[in-house]
Parts: structure tokens; C-alpha cells; sequence
């Protein structure tokens, strides 16, 4: 398979570093390049020739790397005469390319399975996929908003007022590409990925897809970001997020766990974060671990809201928690309820499932999706309902002590631990 890595920015936040004499793709992080590492990141994943797209200072990328072969893996390029922004190239390139092809931007750092991202963009008939994950500031990023397939809607710019609570999904700057997107790029011409590209299509073919993955990419453009980056490398985060390794979660209830209790919760205004709640999610994003919300929304079976309703909620869940630098790596929830007879009910949704808490159903639907260890992973929750689900699942299992639950009755069954807040727990989970 085939890469092109766009590496003709200057880098002028990275001029403090770079002095001017290197271009940004060269900067040293843990003694090597960024280019390097993405390099090694796609020769591991079976990537056998790479582009690579050049401007500023390009001379010093071609005379460190040359042809490749030290890295087992052919590279060319292609020197910009004048900039041509991160989509210009792709015009002068088509020729060269291959039908799918990988595209990075060549200021971040990652290591993903390039193979399930590769899969999902086949099965979707996508032409052009990108990798998108929540981060910890999503109030001054691009978000990305896309139906229940992961086929892109919309952009909502970071520079727009944004009137609603949002989803906690950003773009990445990796992609799946299909060539034929290219026939659309004018020649010689500056052209912006997103804006000239990605959005046209959205709007005329709809067949731009997102790529959902709790994998490790980080723009590397600041001192301060390099210095991040380095630490994840030397404490193992790059590489254990790969989702070719099994990872560790910890699942959270929602009602009473990670919000305030009040009972049947279906209207927005009624939601409001726990105290300590997105501390400890913070906790959890800056360790190993996944963090993610299995939760029953009965409120839909109910009749009390509709589907469109409860992601309104959890939009404003994952807002609050990004005001705090906080996110979930994903949200699974169970709108049905067995049992019939309550006035406004809706029929639809009034059916027994494999999803509904304690049943596991939303635990193995994450755990396939994103690769995870269920027997070394946690559920934490309010109620002995949720400590009932870990032990189905054959999992570890935490209560949170807020007099809400543990008390309902119907599953007599103690946790491994208990604490005063998720804080705590989520602490005492990490140093275990």
C-alpha cells in the first residue's frame, strides 16, 4: 500500500527549535525526526512507498531520508515550487497514485492499525475516510458531525459561536484517500483539504466517512506539544493504543455515577456533572486506560423523549467535560424496557434486548469495536444493577457511594471496591 506525507509546512510556532535551518517534519522528538516516526509507523503496518510532498528546506528531508532503503520502504517526492497548502500536490500526483492511498499530514505523531481503518473505509464505500477522536479541547477545535454510519455531515468551525452542547469529535489530519478525489484538485492551484476538498464532496456526493479510534495521534506543531508527545513515548502510551494490542477500560454508568441523580432524566437542563466527575475522567485520559459510558436511557421506551433527545444529553455531557479537558473515548446506551403499560409509551422501543443493563450487550458491542481486555477492565456505577453487569460480563467492579445506589433490591451482590466519588475509585483502579 501507498502513503503521501505533506511536509512542506514551515513550522513557525516550532521556530524557537527549528531556528529557521530544518523544516518542521525534522524536528527531533525522542531522537528522531517526526518524519521518522511516521515512517517506521507505516512501514510497521505494511506501507511499501511513500510520497513524500516537500517546500520549505525540503533538501534536508530528501538528503536524511534519500530513497528509503534504509528504512526498508521506497520513497519519492515531490518538491513544491511554491505552496500549494494540504491539498495542491495531490493535483500533480494523481498519475502516481495508487487507486487507495494513505494521506498524513507530517506534523503528528502516531501509531494506529492502519488495516481497520483501511476496512472500515472498503465496507463504507468511502472516498475519502478521516481518523477522528474526542480530545481534551474540543471548545477551540473543527468538530465533526456525522449520522450514526460515521458519514460526515458537517464541519462546525472552532472560529463559530456555537449555540448548542456538541459532540466531542475532532479531525485528526490522517486519512484514507481514494485517487478519484484527486480529478476534482486543479492543477497548480492552493488548495485546503478540508475546506476545498472534503467539504465540497459532503456536500455533493456524501461519501466522506469518519473513522472513529481511540488511537494514539498527536499534532506535534508546538514546543509544548513535543514535549507531551516525548512523555507518552518514554511512559509506552504511543504504542499501547494501538488497537492491535488489547486495551484496558473502564466503563461508567451515567445517571448517579457520572451526573446528579433525578431519576428519569430526559430533559437537558436537568443534567449536571457530579462533583470530582471530570477530574477523574482527566485521570483516566492521561493514563492507559480507555474510559467509556455504558448507560440505560429507559426514558425513550417511555415515551418521555426520543432518541434525538438523549444525544442532546450526552452532547452536553461531553461539552461540560471539554470545558474541563476532559473526554469519553465513547458513549453506548439502551433506549428499550421490557415491560408494557405506562400511558405514553412508544411500542417501538417496548421490547426485551440483549443491551439493557445487567445484560452485556453494550459492554461486548465497545469491547469488539476497540479491542478490549473485558477481564481486566472495570465497570463503575451507582447501583448493584451495574456491579451485576460487571460480573456478567466477568469483569472488575466499583460503587459509588451516593446513597442513590445499592439499594435497589433486585441484585444482592457486593462490589470489589466502593468509594465517596468516582475520583477516588477511578485512582485506586489506575495504582491497581
Amino acid at each position: 500500500m501507498q502513503a503521501v506525507i505533506m511536509a512542506g509546512g514551515k513550522g513557525t510556532r516550532l521556530r524557537s527549535i527549528t531556528n529557521d535551518e530544518i523544516p518542521k517534519p525534522m524536528v527531533q522528538v525522542s531522537g528522531k525526526p517526526i518524519l521518522e516516526w511516521q515512517i517506521e509507523a507505516l512501514k510497521a503496518n505494511g506501507i511499501d512507498s511513500i510520497v513524500i510532498v516537500t517546500g520549505h528546506l525540503g533538501q534536508k528531508i530528501t538528503e536524511y531520508f534519500q530513497d528509503g532503503k534504509k528504512w526498508d520502504i521506497h520513497i519519492s517526492y515531490y518538491q513544491e515550487t511554491f505552496p500549494l497548502g494540504t491539498a495542491g500536490a495531490l493535483g500533480f500526483l494523481k498519475d502516481i497514485l495508487n487507486d487507495t492511498f494513505v494521506l498524513a499530514f507530517g506534523d503528528v505523531i502516531f501509531d494506529i492499525d492502519v488495516q481497520r481503518m483501511v476496512d472500515f473505509h472498503k465496507q463504507h464505500n468511502s472516498a475519502i475516510t478521516l481518523f477522528s477522536h474526542p480530545n481534551s479541547h474540543p471548545y477551540d477545535s473543527d468538530l465533526i458531525i456525522s449520522d450514526k454510519n460515521g458519514c460526515v455531515e458537517c464541519f462546525i468551525s472552532k472560529n463559530v459561536e456555537r449555540d448548542e452542547y456538541y459532540k466531542n469529535l475532532v479531525n485528526a489530519g490522517f486519512y484514507i484517500v481514494d485517487k478519484k478525489i484527486c480529478n476534482g484538485i486543479e492543477v497548480g492551484v492552493k488548495t485546503d483539504l478540508e475546506k476545498h476538498v472534503i467539504t465540497g464532496r459532503i456536500q455533493a456526493a456524501h461519501d466522506v466517512y469518519s473513522y472513529r479510534s481511540t488511537e494514539y495521534i498527536k499534532d506535534a506543531g508546538t514546543p509544548e506539544r513535543i514535549h507531551a508527545v516525548e512523555k507518552d513515548i518514554d511512559n509506552g502510551t504511543v504504542k499501547s493504543k494501538n488497537l492491535r494490542n488489547k486495551q484496558k477500560c473502564i466503563f461508567l454508568d451515567r445517571d448517579g455515577t457520572i451526573n446528579k441523580y433525578k431519576g428519569l432524566l430526559y430533559r437537558t437542563e436537568d443534567f449536571e456533572l457530579e462533583d470530582y466527575v471530570a477530574d477523574a475522567i482527566k485521570k483516566i485520559n492521561s493514563s492507559n486506560w480507555l474510559v467509556m459510558v455504558v448507560t440505560n436511557q429507559p426514558v425513550v421506551a417511555r415515551g418521555l423523549c426520543d432518541i434525538a433527545d438523549v444525544e442532546r444529553i450526552h452532547n452536553k455531557m461531553e461539552s461540560l467535560l471539554g470545558d474541563h479537558g476532559a473526554y469519553l473515548d465513547d458513549i453506548a446506551y439502551c433506549p428499550h424496557h421490557p415491560d408494557k403499560g405506562y400511558p405514553e409509551e412508544n411500542p417501538v422501543y417496548k421490547v426485551k434486548c440483549n443491551c439493557r443493563k445487567p445484560s452485556i450487550g453494550l459492554i461486548t458491542g465497545l469491547s469488539e469495536k476497540y479491542n478490549i481486555d473485558i477481564q481486566n477492565s472495570w465497570i463503575v456505577g451507582d447501583s448493584t444493577i451495574d456491579i451485576q453487569t460487571g460480573k456478567n460480563a466477568g469483569m472488575h467492579t466499583a460503587l459509588v457511594k451516593t446513597g442513590v445506589g445499592g439499594t435497589d433490591g433486585k441484585y444482592d451482590i457486593r462490589p470489589q471496591i466502593e468509594g465517596e466519588n468516582l475520583l477516588d475509585l477511578v485512582a485506586r483502579i489506575i495504582k491497581m
